[in-house]
C-alpha cells in the first residue's frame, strides 16, 4: 500500500502543475507557450499514471507510457524554444522518436529483458532535450530566468544519459515481470518527482515574472484589445530592428486592416465595431509565439512584429491569420455575417529602420485593399526598383479571393458565412 501510495506522488504533482500554468495562461491572458507547459505535464501525468496502473508486463503498456512521455518532451521542447523566439527542430524531434520506437517495437519481441530498452529510451529522451538546449544557448538571452531554464535542461540530458547506465550497471538484467521491484523503478520514481518538481518551479518562476512584467506594462496596452498601444509597439520595434541587426536575425512586419469597418459601425453601431475589434486583437494574440509583439496603432489597424522569422513563414502566419478572422462571428452583427481583414508583410533589410519597413508594410497593405480585399500581399515580391507608394501600387493575387476595388461612399455586401 506504500508503494502505491509513493507512487501516486509524481503524478499528483504534475496534474496539479498542470492545472496551475493553465490558470495563468487563462487568468493572465498569456501567451501560449505556458498552455504548452500545462499540456506537457497533463502528458506527463498520464504516462505516469499509466506507468502505475496498467499491467507492467503487457506489451501496449510500455509502448503506450512512452508515448505520452514523448509527446509530453516534445511539447516541453516546443514551448521553451517558442518562450525565447527559436523555431524547434520539428524534423529532428520526430526522427528521434520514430527511430527509438521502431528499435524498442523490435527490441520487445527479441528478448524479455527490460534493460537495453530503458537505456535506449532515455538516450531518445536525452536527445530530445539536448536539442532544446542547443536551441536556448543559440537564443542568446542573458535573464537569470533564462539561464535557470538552461541549467534544468542540462540537468535533464545529464540524467538521461548517466542514470540508466549506472543503474543497468548494478542490476544487470531486468525482466518485464519484475520490473516494478526493481532498484531501477525506486529510483526512478524518486528522480522523477525531484525533476518534476524542480522543472515545474523554475517554469513557473519564468511565468510569474512574465505576468507581472505584463501588469508593470498594462499602461502601455490597448484597452478594447489587451494589445500594445502605439507608442509601445514603436518602443518594442526600435530594440528589436536594433537587437536583429546586430545578431543578424530574420525579422519580419505583418500589417493588417479589418475590411469595411466604415460599414460597420454605420450599420450596426459602435459597440459592434468595438467587438470586432476586439475579437481581432484576441485572434492575433492566440496565433502569435511568445517572442512576437502585436499592437494595435490604429482604429482597425494593428502590426505584428514576427521576430526570428523570414519573409514566407510571416506571410503564412498573416494568411492563417485571415482565414481564422474570416471564420470568426462577432457579437452584435447578424449571425450570418462575417468580416475580412486584409495583410500586408515586409521584412527588414539591411541597415533598415522601422520607419521604412512599417511603409514598405503599409504599402502592400494598400496593393491588398485596391486589389479585393481579404488577401495578403507581401512588400518583398515587388520588383527591388519599383518605389512603393499608396497611388501607383498594382494589385496582385497572392492570397484570398479576389474581389472587384470598391470605392468607400458605395454600400458594399459584407461577406455572409457559407457565402
Amino acid at each position: 500500500m506504500q508503494t502505491q501510495i509513493l507512487g501516486l506522488l509524481t503524478p499528483m504533482m504534475a496534474l496539479f502543475f498542470a492545472a496551475t500554468f493553465a490558470v495563468f495562461w487563462k487568468a493572465g491572458r498569456m501567451k501560449r507557450h505556458v498552455l504548452g507547459f500545462a499540456i506537457g505535464y497533463l502528458f506527463f501525468a498520464v504516462g505516469f499514471l499509466a506507468t502505475h496502473f496498467l499491467p507492467p508486463n503487457a506489451f501496449y503498456t510500455f509502448h503506450l507510457t512512452q508515448f505520452f512521455y514523448s509527446v509530453g518532451c516534445g511539447i516541453f521542447v516546443v514551448s521553451t524554444c517558442e518562450r525565447v523566439g527559436q523555431r524547434p527542430h520539428l524534423p529532428v524531434l520526430l526522427g528521434i522518436y520514430i527511430f527509438s520506437a521502431v528499435v524498442l517495437a523490435i527490441s520487445v519481441n527479441v528478448t524479455n529483458d527490460v534493460g537495453p530498452r530503458l537505456i535506449l529510451l532515455n538516450i531518445g529522451y536525452g536527445a530530445m532535450f539536448l536539442v532544446n538546449l542547443v536551441a536556448l544557448l543559440s537564443a542568446q538571452r542573458s535573464d537569470w530566468i533564462d539561464k535557470a531554464i538552461i541549467a534544468v535542461t542540462a540537468l535533464q540530458i545529464a540524467d538521461f544519459f548517466i542514470r540508466p547506465t549506472l543503474t543497468m550497471m548494478f542490476e544487470q538484467s531486468i525482466p518485464s515481470e519484475e520490473y516494478r521491484g526493481t532498484v531501477y523503478y525506486s529510483l526512478i520514481g524518486l528522480v522523477l518527482g525531484v525533476k518534476t518538481i524542480a522543472g515545474a518551479m523554475v517554469l513557473l518562476g519564468a511565468t510569474i515574472v512574465e505576468w507581472t512584467n505584463s501588469l508593470r506594462e498594462s499602461s502601455d496596452k490597448d484597452a478594447l484589445t489587451g494589445l500594445n498601444n502605439r507608442a509601445a509597439f514603436e518602443e518594442v520595434m526600435g530594440r528589436s530592428i536594433a537587437r536583429a541587426h546586430t545578431q543578424e536575425v530574420p525579422f519580419s512586419l505583418v500589417v493588417a486592416d479589418i475590411d469595411h469597418f466604415k460599414q460597420v459601425n454605420d450599420i450596426w453601431g459602435h459597440q459592434a465595431g468595438d467587438s470586432a475589434i476586439s475579437g481581432f486583437g484576441k485572434l492575433i494574440q492566440e496565433m502569435i509565439r511568445g517572442c512576437d509583439t502585436a499592437g494595435r496603432i490604429g482604429g482597425e489597424e494593428f502590426c505584428i512584429a514576427v521576430w526570428n522569422c523570414p519573409n514566407e513563414p510571416a506571410e503564412r502566419l498573416a494568411d492563417r491569420i485571415r482565414t481564422a478572422f474570416g471564420r470568426l462571428e462577432h457579437d452584435g452583427l447578424n449571425d450570418d455575417i462575417r468580416l475580412t481583414a486584409s495583410f500586408g508583410v515586409a521584412t527588414v533589410r539591411e541597415g533598415e529602420s522601422y520607419e521604412r519597413l512599417f511603409a514598405r508594410a503599409d504599402a502592400a497593405l494598400y496593393r491588398a485593399k485596391s486589389g479585393g480585399r481579404n488577401r495578403v500581399e507581401n512588400a518583398e515580391h515587388e520588383v527591388e526598383s519599383a518605389t512603393p507608394n499608396r497611388v501607383s501600387a498594382a494589385p496582385s493575387t497572392q492570397h484570398g479571393e479576389a474581389q472587384a476595388p470598391v470605392k468607400e461612399p458605395e454600400l458594399v455586401e459584407l461577406k455572409r458565412a457559407g457565402g
